[in-house]
Parts: structure tokens; C-alpha cells; sequence
């Protein structure tokens, strides 16, 4: 078999072992994990899968497809953790699929542009790290990469399958994130005119046949999502419609509530998201076959891919960098086009993978000797990490350094495999401190209890539903704290409640009920009746 034949299997071999260091050594992380599988549970028990809700409120922030597909899992396999924590990985999973699949779908002739593309895909730090975690963006990339496969196929091939693709991709990504897929898929469709004539000749002549059919296929997509959209904003109420046909949309765009940052910010972070391929120097003498194929129509594909997403997502003041995931595919493939103009060996010596090996052993050393590092201000978790498992860094490091006469895609498996190495060393490294600073199991076990024995809950400051589902919990948890005097109000009408409270320092002049460690700082569930004596101990 050869060595490009064989490169799916790495790449699903390697996701399998950083979802195996990610479900066994990390707890659901809060805030986003554990609300989003709050929102989920809620579902679950209490029967309205048309409507999201969160702690008894109707939720709008994200679209219901995550939800539904947790909600089928627990009807296969019961209501548990471990399948929520695979349904988005496993589009991540998906996304490496893809991407393989539009690489053939763009360069037919050059299996190597498909067999490294994923690899380099996976093997970015920053890919294999968020495709753990319990999110939308990666569901979000799968239905980008399935939309822009179906864009490819009606450029090259006419009919009305391609655009049908393209429908479904964006109408299943509008029930995953809202209308944010339109930026990653109807820039490429829209300038097909330019980056096609390098791709196939079918359109010329015909832009008003194809732009009816991209039109076509939005309104496929559209219908879809307002499938759901109509019949839930009807159901949800005013302020429901309010939020999910605007707020989440154009609401974020004309003045983003959340995750501002400067225009540039991507651009600083992008260069961080592409390590450790940034410091591979194959990557960088790639980059000089740039004039060889840079204006061929498959590379403009894969620029009016990635461009208009970078320059949108600057002008809106709210920036995460995953929000850049979909485009990373378009990095990937791009890196692997220029690669492949090298052949199979790329010119590629033994010095080469020194660089980032160097990461690598940089990295563990740093891990290795962190209870030393002067830092100015060490949070009391540090002396729990696992400092030990540098080692096995510094040792992957060292090892990528030694390959020698590998073939092109041998060496980037190579490379992915550090990357792994790395995801894998940081959850067993910060295993302790996650088990100890992060899981809010034990205290929503608890808030489980007192409800169940009939304790009202409430919670001093916003409430983001993050022991609803660890707990197991089917009554709301009250927030108060917010405007005065609710609290009080509160504590006049349940006297026996229990009140959650989070402090930078617990207070002296009174004891808690129980006292868990979060982040840096600590959680107090406090007796209504003392909060009434004592009213600003459960003031940070």
C-alpha cells in the first residue's frame, strides 16, 4: 500500500488518541461545555426539542443541530457524558475527511495534495486541540467543506447535484451557528467566475445559469434552517423571534456583545494557529513555487475562501480565533499544493525537522521546569501540574529531529504525531489541576441532592447552567445578585435556600455550607438564613 494510501488511517489513528487523552483525563470545562450540555439535558427531560432552553429560559444564542444530535445519542445510548463529548470531534474527525475530499475534487491528478492536506489539518496545534472540545465550529467546517465540495462539483460538472450540496451544506450549517456559514461558503460560489476558468470551461459564457443556481441553492439552505426557524420563533415568543432572526446575526455584526478585540487580532493569531508548521522550513521553501501555481484556479478557490472570511471577521468587533477554523482547511490546502510541486521528497533534509523538534523539546523543558520559572504571580493550582510529563515531549522532540530519509507524507505523519504527542502531554500534564480547579461535578452532585430533598437554589451573579446537567438537575437554579434588591426579595420568600456565591477570598465573619476550589478562586454555597445576618459575604 502506499505511503498515500495509508495516510487516512494516520490521521484517524492520531484524532483517536487525542480523544482518548481528552475523555479520560478532562472534565466538561465551563462555561461553553457545560452550558451547551445543560441546554442539551433540558431538552432531553423536559420534551421541547423545538425550542432550546437554559435554566427554564429559552436559549438563542446558538441553533438546536448540536442539541438534536446529543438528544439522539441518548436515545441510542442512554443519557451519559461520553457521547456529548464525541459528537463534535467526530464532525471534526469528518472535516479531515473532507478536506481530503475536496483536495481530490480540486486537484484530481496530485494524491499527495490529498493525502497531506488533513495531515496538516490535524496536525496544527491549535486543530487538534479545539477538536475535543464541545463546540460548534467544527460542525460548522464540516458542512463549510461539504458546501464548498458541492460548489466544485457544479463548477466542474453542471446538473443540479453540486448546487444541491451546496443547499444542504449551508441549511445544516444555519441550524449549527446560524447565518455565519454564508461567510465561509457563498464568497467562494459568488467568485466562481474568476477562479474557475483555471478549474473547467462548462460556465463560460454562462454566469447567469450559475448564479441562479447558487441562488438556488441558498434558498435551499435558508429553507432549511427556517424549517426550524418559524415554527420555534412562534413557539419561543417575541423576544425569541427577536433574538434568533437578528441578535444572533446581524445584531452580532452591527455591534458585537461579546469577545471584542482590535482589527488585527487575527492576524496576530493566525500565525500561532499554523504552528508547528510555521517553523518547518519545507513550508517556507514551498512558498517560493508560489509562482508556479498561485494564479491557477484551484489556489484562487482556495483564496476566495479564506480572504473575504479574514476581512469580514476583522471589521466585527467580536473575535474568537476559532472562529477562523472553517478557513483552516483553505490554509492546509494551500500548504499542501505548494509542497507537492517538490515531489515526494520535497527536497527535504535532515535538518529540516530540527526547528520543530526544537518546539517540542522547548516546550517540555518549559513543562519540565515550571515550579522553577520566576513568575510574578503564580496561581496556587501550579505546583499540581504534571511537570514530568515534559519529558515525554522533550523526547518526541528529539525523535522528530532524527527522521531521516522519509518520503514527503512519512515526514508530515511525523510532524502530526508530535503534534498529538503535545495535545496529549498538556491534558495529562494539567490533569490534577482540571481535576481540582475545573470539575463541578462534586458540587452540582450536591446542589442534585438539596433539590431533590426540596432546597430552593439560587445563584449570586449571572448563572450560566453550569451544574444543570453534571447534576442532573429538572428545577431552575435562581439568579439573583443582578439588580437590587433581589436578593433580599429572595431570601424573604425561600429562607431556606441555598445560595451559590464565588469569592477571590472567602469571607471570616461566617461559615459556609460547603466550600469547592474553582479556577483561582472559590465557590461557597451558602444558608439563606446566613446571607440574611450577614449580606455582603457573598459579595466577591
Amino acid at each position: 500500500m502506499p505511503v498515500t494510501a495509508k495516510a487516512p488511517w494516520v490521521w484517524t489513528g492520531l484524532w483517536i488518541v487525542v480523544m482518548a487523552a481528552a475523555v479520560l483525563t478532562r472534565p466538561l470545562m465551563p462555561v461553553d461545555e457545560t452550558r451547551y450540555l445543560a441546554v442539551a439535558w433540558e431538552m432531553w427531560f423536559g420534551g421541547d426539542f423545538l425550542v432550546p432552553h437554559l435554566n427554564g429560559e429559552t436559549y438563542s444564542h446558538k441553533p438546536p443541530l448540536l442539541f438534536w444530535l446529543i438528544n439522539l445519542g441518548w436515545g441510542v445510548f442512554g443519557v451519559n457524558e461520553w457521547w456529548p463529548r464525541l459528537v463534535a470531534p467526530l464532525f471534526g474527525l469528518a472535516s479531515l475527511f473532507l478536506t481530503a475530499r475536496l483536495a481530490r475534487e480540486l486537484w484530481p491528478d496530485h494524491p499527495t495534495v490529498t493525502a497531506i492536506a488533513p495531515l496538516m489539518l490535524f496536525g496544527g496545534l491549535f486543530w487538534a486541540l479545539f477538536t475535543t472540545l464541545t463546540m460548534f465550529d467544527m460542525m460548522l467546517t464540516a458542512f463549510t467543506l461539504a458546501g464548498l465540495i458541492g460548489t466544485v462539483r457544479a463548477w466542474r460538472h453542471g446538473g443540479w447535484g453540486g448546487f444541491f450540496l451546496l443547499g444542504v451544506g449551508i441549511g445544516f450549517g444555519v441550524l449549527t451557528k446560524g447565518p455565519a456559514i454564508l461567510l465561509h461558503t457563498l464568497p467562494v460560489a459568488l467568485a466562481a467566475p474568476w477562479w474557475g476558468r483555471g478549474v473547467s470551461r462548462i460556465w463560460d459564457g454562462r454566469k447567469g445559469i450559475w448564479y441562479a443556481g447558487v441562488f438556488v441553492a441558498v434558498i435551499l439552505g435558508a429553507g432549511i434552517g427556517l424549517a426550524w426557524a418559524i415554527p420555534a420563533g412562534i413557539a419561543g415568543g417575541e423576544a425569541y423571534q427577536e433574538a434568533i432572526f437578528w441578535g444572533q446575526s446581524a445584531g452580532r455584526v452591527v455591534s458585537s456583545f461579546a469577545h471584542r478585540q482590535p482589527w488585527w487580532f487575527f492576524g496576530a493569531v493566525l500565525p500561532v494557529m499554523a504552528l508547528p508548521w510555521l517553523v518547518w522550513p519545507p513550508v517556507w521553501k514551498a512558498a517560493r513555487n508560489f509562482s508556479k501555481v498561485g494564479g491557477s484556479g484551484e489556489m484562487r478557490f482556495c483564496f476566495a475562501w479564506l480572504v473575504p472570511a479574514m476581512v469580514v471577521f476583522s471589521a466585527i468587533s467580536g473575535k474568537q480565533p476559532h472562529y477562523l477554523l472553517p478557513e483552516l482547511p483553505a490554509l492546509a490546502l494551500i500548504a499542501a499544493r505548494l509542497l507537492s510541486l517538490g515531489g515526494d521528497a520535497a527536497s527535504i533534509s535532515k535538518r529540516d525537522q530540527i526547528y520543530p523538534g526544537l518546539l517540542a523539546v522547548i516546550l517540555g523543558a518549559l513543562l519540565v521546569g515550571l515550579n522553577q520559572l520566576p513568575l510574578p504571580s503564580a496561581p496556587p493550582w501550579l505546583d499540581l501540574v504534571g511537570t514530568g510529563w515534559g519529558g515525554v515531549l522533550v523526547a518526541a522532540g528529539l525523535a522528530v529531529m532524527a527522521l531521516g530519509g522519509m518520503s514527503l507524507v512519512g515526514r508530515i505523519c511525523g510532524l502530526a504525531a508530535v503534534s498529538t504527542v503535545m495535545v496529549v502531554v498538556v491534558h495529562l500534564a494539567i490533569q490534577p489541576v482540571l481535576a481540582t480547579a475545573y470539575d463541578l461535578k462534586p458540587l452540582a452532585l450536591k446542589l442534585s441532592q438539596w433539590q431533590r430533598d426540596g432546597v430552593p437554589l439560587a445563584n449570586y451573579s449571572k448563572y450560566h447552567g453550569q451544574y444543570n446537567f453534571l447534576g442532573r438537575l429538572e428545577k431552575p437554579i435562581t439568579q439573583v445578585g443582578m439588580f437590587h434588591p433581589d436578593t433580599e426579595k429572595y431570601i424573604q420568600a425561600h429562607p431556606d435556600a441555598k445560595i451559590i456565591a464565588y469569592h477571590n477570598v472567602l469571607p471570616t465573619n461566617a461559615t459556609p455550607e460547603a466550600v469547592y476550589r474553582y479556577r483561582s478562586r472559590f465557590i461557597a454555597v451558602w444558608d439563606a438564613a446566613v446571607v440574611a445576618r450577614h449580606p455582603d459575604i457573598i459579595r466577591r
